[in-house]
């Protein structure tokens, strides 16, 4: 009986520690923005995009006013003297410990994990790996599996895929697909740049929710319905024997 109620006191503790906000009230969370990844066949990904989408979250994480936010330069200069340590090349007295970054407390890592371009409409037009070209309408769909890592432990203390749709107009012809870019003027009036831009303000949004208010928070009645929808939505769209 003894060891039971010791049992459930720790598990009640621990319950409590990770439903808490993540800093001290009137502190500011110290974190940095790692760069996007893609597991899609998107045609309009690459490496600029990534920095792109990364750059997009610091700036909507800036304007929460809630966090203290790394620049991206930073963090890369550190992960990159990070991986020469690891690399061997170094010595072991002067290599930097891997899994700290100087000054930031968490690390936001988003991979883009599915991406739907549906063109449909009227009018007729080219659709190219993900984009309408020539006019008519054009729907998008994108997901992103968020991750929060600790800096000093690398554990992931919090996880969320975040989704957005979007419709509208296509792009006109004339679209050079090498060298757009997705904070563009152009670009963001197109049902994928409105998508993508969605799902960014989203992210930040969960974020302030989930690491400054608390997953106590009636903040997160929304975020977990909308995360039932998607897990609903999933599973009935696979037919299983």
């Amino acid at each position: 009986m003894k060891k039971l109620l010791l049992s459930f006191l720790a598990v009640s503790l621990l319950l409590t520690l990770f439903s808490q906000p993540l800093a001290a009230k009137g502190d500011k969370i110290r974190i940095g923005v790692l760069r996007f990844t893609n597991q899609t066949a998107a045609g309009w990904w690459n490496s600029q995009v990534a920095s792109e989408l990364s750059d997009m979250l610091a700036s909507e994480l800036v304007s929460t006013n809630a966090f203290s936010v790394l620049e991206r330069k930073e963090i890369d200069a550190v992960l990159g003297e990070q991986e020469l340590s690891a690399s061997g090349r170094v010595s072991a007295k002067t290599k930097v410990q891997m899994k700290k970054l100087k000054g930031a407390q968490y690390l936001i890592a988003g991979s883009v994990s599915a991406f739907e371009a549906d063109v449909a409409g009227k009018k007729g037009g080219i659709a190219f790996k993900g984009l309408s070209l020539g006019g008519g309408k054009n729907k998008a769909y994108i997901a992103v599996d968020m991750k929060v890592v600790d800096t000093e432990t690398g554990e992931i203390v919090d996880a969320r895929t975040i989704e957005a749709n979007a419709k509208g107009s296509a792009l006109g012809a004339g679209l050079s697909i090498r060298n757009f870019s997705v904070g563009g003027e152009s670009y963001k009036k197109t049902p994928t740049g409105k998508a993508i831009r969605a799902c960014i303000v989203y992210i930040a949004e969960y974020l302030e929710c989930s690491m400054v208010k608390g997953k106590d928070d009636s903040c997160m009645e929304k975020w977990n319905e909308m995360d039932s929808k998607r897990k609903e939505k999933t599973k009935d769209s696979i037919s299983l024997d």
